[in-house]
């Protein structure tokens, strides 16, 4: 039934109308989460994973036919910036349900109506997922401050370079992740969109101190460099189903399969490039903007 809400087609055609699925589905996985397995003594310790597989899952339908529709593109034409061209409506499609997935779990993140004790105990493995990047010295303190949605500790100072290095070398991590799910299973990626809007929007709940009224701000601050983040995530993915298509359809001894594989690395080196931008933005800039 959820597969039908909206197809691949229309979300082309009204790429903003999947930001409210977004939020739909990412809502419907947190009272599903928190409904059905926070009492469980062992499904409670990973309702943070619990939580991206149901997105997962209610996701999946859509983005196979997306992927589907977009493979059917991909050998009909070449150069780096025609198939970018080629393909925007349906990376703009999956920037906006991404969005939706943040939004959806930072207002959750908050619990605003009270309906759970501890919400922020259903995103435990994204938040040691952002103390390991951003608070390795104090992990465990880290962890135990923001399960229990604790103020803010101290973190010591941590160089630039140290820190360009942490994001990056744990972002290429899931580039690369991306980029071998893209080529296994083309719908596979969207278990690393649904991941790491989890992750971000922890981070926003971290940042928002867990209130209502700051989560624009909040959101505004990881937006800065989490949009070019997600996009290299997404053309990485985009890379991997133009070179799968090449091989299904059996060209790999063909002329026309050596310009794929260039335009498809092409597309990973502007994703690394991009997420190298991102890092920097991360360190450099967005302390300054908040």
């Amino acid at each position: 039934m959820f597969e039908m809400l909206l197809s691949p087609r229309k979300a082309e055609r009204n790429p903003w109308e999947m930001f409210f699925v977004g939020l739909f589905y990412a809502s419907l996985s947190f009272l599903l989460v928190n409904i059905f397995f926070s009492r469980d003594a062992v499904l409670a310790k990973y309702s943070g994973i619990l939580l991206v597989t149901f997105s997962v899952i209610f996701s999946l339908p859509f983005m196979y036919y997306l992927i589907k529709n977009e493979e059917e593109k991909n050998l009909q034409d070449t150069g780096i910036f025609r198939v970018l061209k080629q393909h925007s409506k349906a990376l703009s499609a999956l920037l906006w349900l991404f969005l939706g997935f943040v939004v959806a779990f930072s207002f959750w993140y908050t619990n605003p109506f009270g309906l759970f004790s501890n919400s922020a105990q259903s995103f435990k493995a994204q938040i040691e997922t952002y103390c390991v990047i951003n608070m390795p010295q104090n992990f465990e303190s880290c962890v135990n401050q923001y399960q229990t949605k604790g103020s803010a500790i101290a973190t010591g100072f941590v160089p630039a370079k140290e820190k360009i290095f942490t994001i990056f070398s744990n972002n290429m991590g899931v580039l690369i992740f991306t980029l071998v799910f893209s080529l296994i299973f083309g719908a596979g990626a969207i278990f690393v969109l649904a991941w790491n809007a989890s992750v971000i929007a922890a981070a926003v709940g971290i940042f928002a101190k867990s209130e209502v009224s700051q989560l624009p701000i909040g959101l505004a601050r990881y937006m800065v460099h989490g949009i070019p983040e997600i996009v290299s995530y997404f053309i990485a993915a985009l890379a991997g189903g133009i070179i799968s298509v090449a091989v299904i359809k059996h060209e790999t001894k063909s002329e026309k399969f050596w310009d794929v594989l260039h335009d498809s690395l092409n597309l990973i080196i502007i994703a690394i490039f991009l997420l190298f931008l991102s890092a920097l933005i991360e360190v450099f800039i967005t302390p300054i903007l908040f």
